[in-house]
């Protein structure tokens, strides 16, 4: 016979959470446009609403990325709508949130019954509203304080957001890491039961910038960090700090239950909803989202080619830089890789999904460079292009450019370059200070492409694309 002892250790110890109070938040970041399960979302808040307090936040980027959201009447509007429907309280401003420009930005956020937060930014030069520093929001017996931050990564040398630079002219951004300090006694000062980074900042900076992982290691102010702006799915902790995020494209709904007592955060409960899946729906939003995507359809399902096969976002890149080459009528053209948003399913291509691989809006302008200045700008740029029209190769340090017939050009040969606005406003350094503005987007250019002189897409291969190592 073998006798156990075993005898209780403090390990062993149950947590006593019976005077704790139940929060629970429901959160989204990145969805970009996408509205279709607004009523999932919505069935599901209303369903945990009877049972605890809640609340719904969203961690930044809002817009682009579906044409029924990015083209309707009123640019991002049935977002906005939406949201509003699906009961949010709050929600960061994300890069994104600028691309359609300043006077659209001032509609939108004029309509929100949300609170809008980001304590990085100024908007003293505008007519937009300056969204909160931070909220406090009062909700049953809780005080939740959000603090809003988003990043400042879009132009190396200027402090601006990922968005086009030319949209945030009359705006001021600091960076991020350079204010969080000032709001170290916030919770303090609002008498808050939580203090909550709202943040579109990426979960990590990589030892760059300012992400979440640099947020709770180096200001350790917050019970919990809600992210945005990587993309990424998130449940750790850093520095005892617990970091989510939900993913992107409104697939996912993360679901936060905590246990609050005498304002310490003493336990917290993640769930990551697969929307895709969850069957159960509010019916009356899922009529107004059948309006909104049947309202753009007559437009939106123009059949103007076809597509041999599933091409993946870089195979889309280089049919993207053949056709702008062509409708421009240039020599060269490039793409940045973050300007491709969507692949390109086998069969008819619509006006639609153009507009999802091409949503921003871009303007269409032409250079004349030296082969020098060209090499200049892939070498200093440091970031990835698609291109059309010439050959490009890296031999040790050197930047090798060839035409289709594999001739090295030499560096003083001038060619004309054709390129989205976008790229020259943010890498301005390399490019001339007066271009050829087309009376065009590069989306419209596309569709002429498709229209008028080529409507058949199979790219098997890609191997134009380049970045300087």
């Amino acid at each position: 016979m073998i006798i156990c002892s075993c005898k209780k250790t403090e390990d062993d110890v149950i947590p006593d959470y019976s005077g704790a109070s139940k929060l629970t938040i429901f959160f989204v970041n990145d969805q970009h446009g996408q509205i279709n399960n607004f009523s999932k979302i919505k069935y599901i808040v209303d369903l945990e609403k009877q049972l605890n307090s809640v609340i719904v936040v969203c961690s930044g980027d809002i817009f682009s990325g579906n044409p029924v959201v990015d083209y309707y009447d009123e640019k991002g509007y049935p977002m906005i709508d939406l949201m509003n429907r699906s009961g949010f309280n709050v929600s960061v401003v994300g890069n994104h949130e600028y691309d359609y420009g300043e006077e659209v930005l001032k509609d939108r956020m004029e309509q929100a019954n949300f609170a809008w937060v980001c304590a990085n930014v100024d908007y003293d030069g505008t007519e937009v509203p300056e969204p909160y520093e931070y909220y406090t929001l009062a909700i049953d017996s809780f005080r939740v304080t959000f603090l809003g931050l988003t990043e400042t990564n879009g132009k190396d040398n200027g402090t601006i957001p990922s968005t086009h630079p030319f949209r945030v002219q009359n705006f001021s951004f600091q960076r991020p890491e350079s204010v969080v300090a000032q709001y170290a006694n916030v919770k303090e000062q609002e008498n808050a039961d939580l203090y909550i980074a709202l943040t579109h900042l990426g979960h990590d900076g990589y030892g760059v910038s300012l992400g979440d992982y640099e947020l709770a290691d180096q200001f350790p102010y917050f019970d919990l960090i809600i992210g945005g702006h990587s993309h990424s799915e998130q449940n750790t902790s850093v520095n005892g700090i617990p970091i989510f995020q939900s993913g992107s494209y409104l697939n996912k709904l993360g679901k936060i239950k905590l246990l609050v007592q005498e304002k310490v955060l003493v336990h917290t409960d993640f769930e990551l909803i697969d929307l895709s899946s969850y069957t159960a729906e509010d019916a009356g939003l899922k009529a107004i989202i059948e309006q909104y995507n049947e309202s753009m359809a007559v437009v939106l399902d123009e059949v103007i080619g076809y597509s041999h096969l599933n091409h993946q976002k870089s195979q889309v890149g280089c049919f993207y830089t053949d056709a702008l080459r062509q409708r421009m009528d240039v020599d060269v053209s490039f793409q940045n890789s973050g300007g491709i948003r969507a692949g390109l399913n086998q069969g008819d291509i619509t006006v639609g999904e153009v507009y999802a691989f091409d949503p921003f809006d871009n303007g269409a302008v032409i250079y004349e460079m030296t082969v020098s200045d060209i090499k200049a700008f892939l070498k200093g740029s440091g970031s990835g292009f698609y291109y059309s029209g010439i050959r490009i190769s890296q031999d040790a340090n050197s930047v090798v450019i060839r035409d289709m017939n594999n001739t090295v050009i030499p560096n003083s040969s001038i060619l004309r370059v054709g390129i989205n606005d976008y790229i020259p406003a943010v890498y301005d350094n390399y490019f001339p200070a007066v271009g050829d503005i087309q009376a065009y987007t590069t989306a419209e250019a596309i569709m002429y492409y498709l229209e008028n002189i080529n409507d058949q897409v199979n790219y098997p291969d890609c191997e134009h694309f380049f970045v300087y190592q």
